[in-house]
């Protein structure tokens, strides 16, 4: 059986050697095909799925929008309406579980925004969040931090959780339709940790990695609603190397093991869950064969390595037991990959 998978890139906008979202095939041993461009797109970085139609939806990163993109074949897809503005360094994207509407985060400015989406999965309307307030300011030797809004998680309350990397912290909000998004709390990080990305443990359990310290952090919801900070470890035993940044986490299916992607020395870190699901121990690490990897996808037994510096996706097989990852098994050239999502 073959796996369909949509890759983000980045474009000549960035001075890189993607075209737009291109598609790969991953069989059941490991082996990448390339199927060739899927849409022309101006750096669309971050994908993601409407839940039930086949509609994408793509950020530009350096244009400054999101785009929804339908499915016109096997491995192709075409506009669907008109691109709707963002901020700047539009980084991430994510789809309400429900269809009703798409989160988009701005590293550049610090802008959360949520779209509401129609019954056909277009875009409909625009609402941008409160900024955030540095918890730390005035505490900074440099003076302010800028606001770095870098990712969002669906709950599964219907909430939605936002990092800001710049400001350390996680943000949790409620979905007003017709308005957007009305904050309900916070949560502040170690400050200069840098909140990137999260993952959601079946235990409820929020697993958040960090790109400037190179850790992870769990937070995990209080019996009133709100989170907490429980820990923060290192993702690796090694610790973090001069020029080290953080990228992706990603999960195994069945909860065990946590998968971060560390750019710089180039490895994917692996940590194992604690049986509650309420902590992290790193286990081990390897290579990921390429340069900069900067998304990863954990898949039916596999490791999907987008590799943006070395232009590549590389598989690795994982061991069920231990959970590390043996390879490369596959490799397939593709401009400067951002992003790897399973299109079904």
């Amino acid at each position: 059986m073959e796996t369909l998978i949509w890759t983000g890139s980045y474009t000549a906008d960035r001075n890189a050697k993607g075209e737009g979202i291109a598609a790969v095939s991953a069989d059941s041993e490991g082996n990448l095909t390339s199927l060739g461009l899927a849409v022309a797109a101006d750096s669309p970085s971050f994908l993601a799925l409407h839940p039930t139609l086949p509609v994408l939806y793509a950020v530009a990163e350096e244009a400054g929008h999101v785009q929804a993109y339908r499915r016109t074949g096997d491995a192709r897809l075409e506009a669907f309406g008109n691109p709707w503005p963002t901020g700047e360094a539009t980084c991430h994207v994510a789809a309400d579980p429900q269809g009703r509407f798409i989160v988009a985060t701005c590293w550049g400015d610090g802008q959360v925004i949520l779209f509401e989406l129609d019954d056909d999965g277009a875009i409909t309307s625009r609402a941008s969040a409160a900024a955030a307030v540095d918890p730390y300011a005035g505490t900074t030797p440099d003076g302010a931090r800028p606001s770095r809004a870098h990712s969002s998680l669906m709950l599964p309350d219907g909430r939605v959780m936002t990092t800001d990397l710049g400001n350390d912290l996680v943000r949790v909000w409620q979905y007003v339709p017709g308005e957007g998004l009305k904050a309900d709390h916070q949560l502040v990080l170690p400050m200069g940790s840098g909140p990137r990305h999260m993952a959601r443990h079946h235990s409820g359990t929020v697993f958040v990695d960090t790109e400037y310290s190179v850790e992870v952090a769990a937070v995990r919801m209080e019996p009133d609603g709100t989170y907490e900070l429980t820990s923060v470890v290192p993702a690796s035993a090694a610790g973090a190397k001069d020029g080290d940044a953080g990228a992706e986490i990603a999960l195994s299916p069945d909860g065990r093991f946590a998968y971060v992607g560390v750019r710089g020395t180039n490895r994917i870190c692996v940590l194992e869950v604690s049986p509650d699901g309420s902590g992290l121990e790193p286990v081990g690490e390897v290579p990921c064969g390429g340069e900069w990897p900067r998304h990863h996808l954990v898949r039916e037994g596999w490791l999907y390595v987008a590799n943006e510096g070395s232009d590549d996706v590389v598989s690795f097989r994982l061991d069920p037991e231990t959970g590390l990852p043996d390879g490369p098994v596959g490799r397939v050239e593709t401009g400067a990959p951002s992003m790897l999502l399973p299109a079904s």
